[in-house]
């Protein structure tokens, strides 16, 4: 006869120092200052201290980003299930100055409710701060008089969603015809949050959106993911980036979503309703034509 101790031996490998994730982090804190110093006009190419008027942009953008994140993570770390610390992607763009953010999941996920748990715990997270961020910064944003039709001007307009047009409603009121809104940086770290929480939801793959629509539909997911794509093809009439987007979508992502450990337990009540709120949400915060030149 045998006798076992009443543990079970696990291997272990030494923690490291996430050397990646911080010099991303801190690379993504410069681009995205930098991208926020043009917004304000300073020069930073003659003058690079100038690059700290990019705070607030930065200090907004990162924290919606690292919350959604964050939320991923912890929903992750509660199932048990392994997953890497925020990979933030910085990219030297003068509009945005980040790509987003990821984190990579390294072990199966166990149920459906577990799906649903950590799909939408990033969104709704980010979500929240993201329509705090804007409503605040839309308090400091400015009202002027629009270009005269016809005048040739480079400006980039930015398009609305439900969300956002609710909130410029409730912050600033009704806005006179013939006037435009500058958002002030707070404002448009707020947009892009909700507009990269619509990117995030969609449900295709294993995008936030694609885990909660496998978690609520089961197989049926591969017909909504196809329905998506053939929605978008024809909205490039609108923007040319839903072209871009559908292509990625099936050639990175594909149609199928990979099951869970246990597909078969159902949802409670409760994370049905989180899930079709997520999707509610991915409604709200869709921006028809993100951007506009002209």
């Amino acid at each position: 006869m045998n006798y076992y101790p009443p543990f079970e031996l696990v291997e272990t490998r030494p923690r490291r120092t996430p050397w990646i994730n911080i010099i991303l982090f801190v690379a993504t804190i410069f681009t995205t200052m930098a991208a926020g110093a043009l917004h304000a006009g300073a020069d930073i190419l003659s003058s690079p201290l100038l690059i700290y008027k990019g705070i607030p942009f930065s200090a907004s953008l990162m924290l919606i980003l690292g919350v959604h994140e964050a939320g991923h993570y912890l929903a992750s770390r509660r199932w048990g299930v392994k997953a890497s610390l925020p990979y933030f992607i910085p990219m030297p763009h003068p509009l945005l100055g980040t790509m987003g953010a990821f984190i990579k999941v390294r072990s199966p996920i166990p149920n459906r409710k577990a799906l649903v748990d950590i799909g939408a715990s990033g969104p709704l997270s980010g979500f929240v701060l993201a329509v705090l961020v804007t409503a605040i910064g839309l308090a400091s944003s400015k009202l002027v008089p629009a270009p005269i039709e016809g005048r040739p001007e480079g400006r980039l307009l930015l398009g609305s969603s439900l969300i956002f047009s609710w909130l410029v409603q409730l912050v600033l009121g009704h806005i006179p015809e013939g006037y435009d809104i500058i958002l002030s940086p707070m404002a448009f770290a707020g947009w892009i949050g909700l507009f990269v929480t619509a990117l995030n939801l969609i449900p295709v793959g294993q995008l936030d959106g694609g885990h909660v629509t496998y978690a609520l539909f089961g197989e049926r997911h591969r017909f909504i993911a196809r329905l998506t794509v053939l929605v978008l093809l024809p909205m490039g009439m609108l923007w040319m980036g839903w072209l871009l987007w559908a292509f990625l979508l099936v050639l990175f992502l594909g149609m199928r979503h990979p099951p869970p450990y246990d597909p078969y337990t159902p949802l409670d009540r409760g994370r049905k309703l989180i899930g079709y709120l997520s999707l509610s949400i991915f409604v709200l915060c869709f921006t028809p034509t993100p951007f506009k030149v002209t």
